[in-house]
């Protein structure tokens, strides 16, 4: 059983209703598992970085819109999929066995996404460790530094005015002779802030590129074992122990962000990283961009973590007449929120950096790692008691980062668990662990010199066009070929019956808007396509290679699943095709007492295996 170490254990309890796979032990454990998987790190260090970058508060209007048109349609479908089949995202593909390889692809790629995922919790742990220091370790040039790190700019040369004449000379001159540079004139050194030499030259040790792999940081090897035995610890008992864990781990983040807001919001400069970030005056031409839609649609899209699998691990726990509906609404609408919250958190201590370091805040801003792990420490260690602040703003990382990696690990047991029911209720322990073990050495390159090359490959790849094809695969296959108003009647099974003007708005958005909004999104990542990059450092080819084998690995299971159902069926081609097209016979609600008139002639799954998981299963494991 997916939630306990063995059937009868201490940890079974009596009011699951479905006494096979378990259930949530309450409401709340599985509202903050889905807030603690769609809320990650993505919502503090790409959704500030996205605002700004596209006209300020202007930006919230195709966010908003891209939230209600493709975001919580797609998420309200997974949720709604997963509870009424009470089976994981492989094995829920008895609605549609042609398109079971989609379900194989998703749980590749989160595989692959927690791989390198629990390498930058592993960042955080260190920057957290580092914290433990009077004196924070990058807040200034010490003995790890080099020539080009200063914590101000350097005036390398300008022109001046002597005797009558312009004249261009370096500016150790003149200031010996006394002279005045002419405004314009002024050219800086290149420099690096102490942060950024401490993320390059400490934390990471970084080589050189891709093909320099050099030796494994011991101490990040360390922290990242570190982080997953915490993963393991939360997860030994499955969402009986994780439904717990998250009540703190989903939760104490917003605790985090409401202090460090407070505190960014009375420094000097503050206002000016907040109008920055929603702007005194919004741009409302960016609107007219189509940049600006792309990246509100694809923020969204990967923000609330669909089409990876996990939203149909973790609704495959609730009860049957659980409200789905509502749910989908509440964690959309969470996401969202925190997303806004968090960017006055980030903008209010990077306007109070600007000021201080007297430059434009456009100078201090970035995202990802750069944002994370050198812009905000930077601006931390300028704020009195800064090791504390330091602390809070990591250890906060690391909660974010843990619960959406709680949720990903489900996904893969429970795919695990759909496979051989039997023995994941008496191996519960040594498979969580053993899984555990396997994805840390599978890291264990994303922690050599360079790690950070790695990391970078697999999120450029895996986590992009992957999931893309699964949500366009996923929304065409249950609307058009399993049946949208057929899914609606389903739905309607565990929400009751509602109005045809309650279903409308997600008719026209399930059938029409959604699927052609992520085939805009999919055919614009596929145009504007370039190769990896990080930094100034380009990849070697063979290392973009890497990527496209990678992706190819995730996909390729969609045709090939395909060919392998339809070369089992019988009849003609046409007539193989179509029956491939058909729920199996064991498709329905996991229990008899659920199924009704509708269902009452589904095959109990103890006694029906035909278009089971095993049938696939040699494939992935």
């Amino acid at each position: 059983d997916f939630n306990l170490t063995h059937e009868k254990d201490s940890e079974s309890s009596d009011s699951d209703e479905n006494s096979e796979r378990g259930n949530w032990s309450s409401k709340g454990d599985y509202l903050l598992s889905m807030v603690g998987y769609a809320v990650g790190l993505g919502n503090v260090w790409r959704f500030p970085y996205l605002t700004y970058q596209n006209g300020g508060g202007a930006f919230l209007i195709p966010y908003t819109l891209m939230l209600a048109l493709a975001g919580l349609p797609l998420f309200f479908l997974e949720c709604s999929l997963g509870q009424f089949g009470s089976l994981g995202p492989v094995s829920i593909w008895r609605v549609l066995p042609l398109f079971q390889g989609v379900g194989i692809t998703m749980v590749i790629i989160s595989a692959f996404v927690t791989i390198y995922y629990n390498v930058i919790i592993a960042y955080a742990l260190y920057y957290l460790f580092a914290s433990f220091q009077k004196v924070l370790p990058w807040s200034d040039c010490f003995s790890w530094a080099d020539e080009f790190c200063s914590k101000t700019q350097i005036v390398s040369d300008c022109n001046a005015t002597v005797r009558g004449q312009i004249i261009h000379a370096n500016y150790s001159y003149i200031t010996s002779n006394n002279l005045t540079c002419i405004n314009g004139t002024i050219n800086y050194k290149p420099v690096q802030f102490p942060s950024e030499q401490y993320w390059n030259k400490v934390a990471l040790q970084r080589s050189s590129g891709l093909e320099d792999t050099g030796r494994i940081v011991w101490y990040l090897a360390l922290c990242l074992l570190l982080s997953w035995i915490i993963v393991g610890a939360a997860l030994f008992k499955g969402i009986k122990s994780s439904g717990k864990v998250v009540y703190f781990t989903a939760l104490f983040p917003y605790v985090i962000l409401l202090i460090l807001l407070v505190r960014g919001a009375t420094l000097e400069g503050a206002l000016d990283g907040i109008e920055y970030y929603i702007g005194r005056q919004s741009n409302i031409t960016k609107l007219m961009e189509a940049e600006v839609w792309k990246d509100a649609a694809t923020q969204i899209f990967y923000s609330l973590s669909v089409a990876w699998g996990g939203l149909v691990a973790l609704s495959s726990y609730n009860r049957f007449h659980n409200n789905c509906y509502s749910d989908a609404i509440i964690v959309c609408v969470t996401n969202c929120v925190t997303s806004v919250f968090a960017g006055f958190a980030i903008f209010s201590i990077l306007g109070h950096m600007a000021f201080v370091s007297k430059r434009p805040v456009s100078e201090v801003v970035d995202s990802g790692f750069e944002l994370a792990f050198v812009a905000y420490p930077e601006a931390l260690s300028k704020l009195p008691v800064s090791p504390l602040w330091s602390f809070l703003f990591f250890f906060m990382l690391l909660l974010l980062g843990l619960d959406s990696q709680f949720a990903s690990i489900e996904t893969l047991t429970t795919t695990i668990q759909d496979i051989s029911p039997r023995v994941m209720r008496k191996l519960r322990l040594p498979l969580t662990i053993g899984l555990c073990a396997v994805l840390f050495f599978l890291g264990l390159v994303c922690v050599t010199q360079a790690g950070i090359y790695w990391v970078n490959l697999i999120d450029h790849f895996c986590a992009g066009w992957g999931i893309l094809i699964s949500a366009v695969l996923e929304i065409v296959g249950i609307i058009y070929i399993y049946g949208g108003n057929r899914f609606i009647e389903d739905i309607e099974m565990m929400i009751g019956k509602k109005s045809f003007y309650f279903w409308l708005w997600w008719r026209v958005c399930w059938f029409f808007i959604t699927p052609v909004l992520l085939m805009a999104i999919l055919v614009w990542s596929l145009i504007t396509f370039s190769s990896p990059t990080y930094g100034s450092v380009v990849y070697p080819t063979w290392g973009t290679a890497i990527g496209w084998c990678m992706i190819i690995f995730c996909v390729i299971w969609i045709p090939i699943v395909a060919i392998v159902k339809i070369a089992k069926a019988e009849g003609n081609l046409i007539q193989r095709i179509v029956s491939c097209c058909r729920p199996a016979e064991n498709w329905g609600p996991y229990l008899a007492i659920h199924r009704g008139e509708r269902y009452s002639h589904v095959v109990d799954p103890k006694k029906q295996k035909e278009h089971e998981i095993p049938t696939v299963s040699a494939f992935v494991y």
